[in-house]
């Protein structure tokens, strides 16, 4: 219950001063704004030429593309970890065990994405450096770090995301009514999508990137949108932003 006199406004403490939760709410909206800014050009253009043509480690010239998808996935960790760390501070009022598994799975799946970069970037170098190797064995290398970063894939954003990002995330959420359950509800049923359509590609039952898979990533998607959006423009839920502050507000002292 909100206690007379409290605030939806009402800054959290921290270490050096106190922080306004509307503050962290729009930060977190943005960052997810930018995540999907970020995430999409390297998959659907800077990393095409290299993701469709096995003979690309073969070429000539310093694939400037490569350089700039690294660059947009390396913003795109940024901003993954800021979500996390900027909602950590108002998330443990609700749990804080599972808020602190939310900033591990984010951390994961920036993992993922950071080596599937590494693989990528290994292979301009090698297409820039490795002119005495024999064209069939350099496509194979090719092959195979390319592969690396296909499974990167389908276990950071195709495993991990539906983890954190949706169940944890998308519980706190619903749990807490700091935004509306409707929007969290997406998180709720995508998330479970996300991990049994993952499994599925690692078991070989369906294949990676598929129709299937793109339709069970649907809710997802629209529940990280929505988020970033809701977040940007609104923030928290001004009473339940309030009882969630009020309900972990220390006793006063007598």
């Amino acid at each position: 219950m909100t206690v007379p006199g409290s605030s939806a406004a009402r800054p959290l403490a921290g270490a050096r001063g106190q922080v306004d939760p509307q503050f962290l709410a729009r930060l977190t909206g943005i960052l997810f704004i930018v995540t999907f800014i970020t995430s999409i050009p390297p998959a659907f253009l800077f990393y095409a030429p290299v993701l469709s043509d096995p003979a690309y480690i073969t070429g000539a010239g310093t694939g400037t593309g490569l350089a700039w998808g690294a660059l947009f996935e390396i913003v795109l960790i940024i901003a993954n970890i800021g979500t996390a760390v900027a909602l950590f501070p108002v998330l443990k009022r609700q749990n804080e065990a599972l808020a602190l598994g939310y900033v591990t799975a984010r951390l994961m799946e920036c993992t993922f994405i950071a080596v599937g970069i590494l693989s990528l970037l290994a292979i301009g170098t090698l297409r820039l450096n490795a002119g005495g190797a024999g064209t069939d064995a350099l496509v194979v290398v090719g092959k195979a770090l390319v592969a690396v970063h296909d499974w990167t894939f389908r276990l950071g954003p195709g495993v991990v995301v539906g983890l954190g990002n949706g169940l944890i995330l998308g519980y706190l959420m619903y749990r807490s009514r700091l935004v509306p359950r409707s929007l969290a509800l997406l998180g709720l049923i995508g998330g479970p999508l996300i991990l049994v359509s993952g499994a599925a590609v690692v078991l070989g039952a369906i294949e990676g990137l598929s129709v299937w898979q793109a339709i069970a990533t649907i809710p997802e998607f629209f529940w990280e949108l929505g988020l970033g959006i809701w977040l940007t423009v609104k923030g928290f839920n001004p009473a339940a932003l309030a009882d969630l502050l009020a309900d972990t507000a220390p006793a006063p002292s007598r």
